[in-house]
């Protein structure tokens, strides 16, 4: 892994003897993506595509769940730095479209809470794999920003508009069988066990296939975001990144810490 080595906030597993490597969410607070992990997400998925020994990228969560949302001091270090804020609006951008641009395939493992930058990799990876006890949350509205780090370029296409909106202006969880049912994610499993088994296995029947058939199919498909969408979420991401620089977000992490109903 010695090309990896930069990537000194993250964690890769392999890759395997089938080319499969695991980019595992791997720390504090139900693995919450800190700065450091932050700058470096969006970039490894470049490493990816240029690496000759990676035929297939398996993501997945260490312990109770998949990956945790920021912490509020990153929020309210986004509330008040306008550079900081330029250049993590730049990682956002580059996490949506890195992953897309990856030529090989990408598969997701996602248990437990899924939210923030991790859940944005979890819900692009080409195939999806969730429990059915899995809680995924695009909490945007409710910190007091537009939901513009993923959802606007993907949930439309995946689940519909009107459960798009549904879920992402009420900001309520859905369950892994509930993401299945409406199309959000590729597969759920029934039991946690069967989690890991089932991404793995899936990684591995797309690491053995005919990978330029399978990475044209991906690039064709990922035409859908980029050429219908992509104007969508850039301008998403700009809405979301002003907010970050408004009054609602101030009232939106104070009520988070307070442990209180936001007043907006």
């Amino acid at each position: 892994m010695g090309r990896y080595a930069r990537f000194d906030q993250l964690r890769l597993d392999g890759p395997d003897e089938a080319g499969v490597v695991e980019l595992v969410f791997d720390g504090p607070n139900l693995n919450a993506v800190g700065e450091g992990a932050h700058a470096q997400l969006p970039e490894v998925w470049r490493e990816f595509d240029a690496d000759p020994g990676v035929k297939a990228v398996l993501i997945r969560g260490e312990g109770k769940g998949f990956s945790a949302g920021g912490s509020f001091d990153i929020v309210e270090k986004l509330s008040n730095d306008h550079a900081y804020r330029a250049q993590v609006m730049r990682e956002a951008r580059d996490l949506v479209y890195n992953v897309l641009d990856c030529s090989k395939p990408i598969v997701s493992a996602i248990h437990g809470p899924a939210v923030g930058a991790g859940l944005v990799a979890g819900v692009l990876a080409d195939v999806s794999v969730v429990t059915r006890t899995a809680k995924i949350i695009d909490g945007h509205t409710r910190l007091g920003v537009a939901a513009g780090d993923h959802a606007a370029i993907c949930w439309p296409l995946l689940c519909g508009m009107a459960k798009a909106k549904y879920y992402l202006m009420t900001c309520r969880p859905l369950t892994g069988a509930e993401a299945e049912r409406i199309g959000l994610v590729s597969l759920c499993v029934d039991e946690d066990e069967d989690l890991l088994p089932a991404a793995r296995g899936v990684a591995h029947e797309l690491a053995a296939g005919a990978p330029t058939a399978i990475r044209w199919t991906k690039q064709s498909l990922n035409g859908w975001y980029r050429q219908v969408a992509g104007s969508i979420f850039d301008a998403s991401l700009a809405l979301e990144f002003f907010g970050f620089g408004g009054p609602e977000v101030k009232e939106g992490l104070a009520s988070h810490r307070e442990r209180r109903a936001p007043q907006f």
